[in-house]
């Protein structure tokens, strides 16, 4: 990672990880916003791994809010059946739609706070074996130091992503259309991030999605 510039890091950091994970389908690294629910897709190995990690934020269910939440690994072997589908019945639908049927979620421990999630996608049903496990979490640990090293060295001061300008950039979108919702409606921060949230869900989309849309003007929640 040294010597890459702050744009060319996230995809940088994502390529070492698969090429340590070969197994996988895919992954992605991301992180809960500050002081909000809302999270920061960091990085991703393809579109429909960065668009199941943003998609359990906009749910509000999956492994990777789990493994937050309860800072140890969440894995999900069979999102086709139960315990799986009753534990996340709207996750593991979106994520067998995608072709995905198992995930992996290690947490991210900065200095004793829960810093993000590495998730793993997998294709077909089933559990890592006891090498490859080995390997995820050494790979996690790898994970949080490069992002705490790379917080460090940030020239701004204001955040741990801020050399994300492209995680920041679908943040602030989001941050923006919740913005223009409460204006049009007359509702809280709170009930707007639900409308959102909402439309996306019923849309198939994400968070980010229908965030662009309303800031395009191309959406309107006051049609519902």
């Amino acid at each position: 990672m040294s010597g890459l510039s702050p744009s060319e890091a996230p995809g940088a950091l994502c390529r070492n990880c698969l090429a340590l994970l070969p197994e996988v389908a895919g992954l992605s690294i991301s992180m809960p916003a500050d002081g909000s629910d809302r999270g920061v897709v960091l990085c991703a190995s393809a579109d429909v791994a960065a668009r199941l990690a943003e998609i359990q934020y906009t749910l509000g269910e999956g492994p990777c809010r789990e493994a937050t939440r309860l800072r140890a690994p969440v894995f999900a072997t069979n999102l086709t059946r139960a315990p799986d589908t009753r534990r996340w019945p709207l996750f593991s639908v979106q994520a067998t739609k995608a072709g995905v049927e198992a995930v992996f979620s290690l947490p991210l421990a900065g200095n004793g706070t829960p810093l993000g999630t590495l998730d793993l996608y997998q294709k077909t049903p089933g559990s890592l074996s006891a090498d490859r496990l080995r390997t995820a979490l050494l790979v996690a640990d790898a994970v949080t130091l490069t992002v705490l090293a790379l917080d460090q060295a940030s020239p701004d001061f204001e955040g741990v992503v801020t050399w994300l300008p492209g995680a920041e950039s679908d943040r602030e979108e989001v941050h923006q259309a919740t913005g223009m919702i409460m204006m049009q409606l007359g509702v809280s921060a709170e009930e707007a991030l639900l409308r959102l949230r909402a439309r996306a869900f019923t849309h198939g989309r994400t968070a980010t999605e229908v965030a662009r849309a309303i800031i395009e003007r191309t959406m309107d929640l006051r049609d519902d």
